[in-house]
């Protein structure tokens, strides 16, 4: 599910953006490793670093659906959970041009604030056919308690960085086992004594 997610930000991205569908030699590259100076090798790049998922506790549904069977019963469906997963966006370019860096951070900036769903023809696997779309979430406050605790515990310099959050929708499947349909109500009265 999240390698999915992973492939459909990656996909929505180069859509997005035309620099990255450039093929020369200032094309701009994406990765999902540790934002780390010597992680990323190839430079102009596009870093996004997943760095929390939990549950939407505010989207969670407790109803459940049935859903009927040729046999005449029905099975129990549970709603799946909705997923917030949390990525930290930064940009790494050759040399030290914060205006370069900043230039691609606008773009970034751009697409994410145009696009608070993520296009259901970019989803790739277990996203695509889904009841719920993929939620985009830009510049709302993230889980990081503060963006330089972060660059001191990775041992690196502050970086400029975008908060993104994706919320995906994961099947909860259980055995509910199978139920007969009530096809008729009929009250029945009882004396009092």
């Amino acid at each position: 599910m999240l390698d999915d997610l992973d492939s459909s930000l990656k996909r929505f991205f180069i859509y997005g953006l035309p620099d990255l569908q450039n093929q020369s030699e200032t094309s701009v590259s994406l990765s999902f490793v540790t934002p780390l100076e010597g992680e990323i090798q190839q430079k102009p790049a596009i870093n996004l670093f997943l760095y929390d998922v939990r549950e939407n506790l505010e989207l969670r549904r407790g109803d459940w659906t049935m859903e009927r069977q040729a046999n005449g019963t029905a099975i129990k469906i549970q709603p799946p959970a909705r997923i917030n997963c949390s990525y930290l966006i930064t940009v790494w370019v050759n040399g030290d041009d914060p205006q370069e860096e900043h230039h691609l951070l606008s773009q970034i900036l751009k697409l994410l604030l145009h696009h608070p769903v993520l296009p259901p023809e970019l989803l790739i696997g277990s996203l695509r056919d889904q009841d719920y779309p993929v939620l985009l979430k830009a510049l709302q406050p993230g889980y990081l308690q503060g963006p330089g605790e972060f660059w001191q515990a990775l041992g690196g310099r502050p970086k400029l960085s975008l908060h993104c959050m994706a919320t995906i929708a994961i099947p909860i499947e259980k055995e509910t086992g199978e139920w007969p349909l009530v096809l008729e109500n009929q009250p029945r009265l009882s004396r009092l004594s």
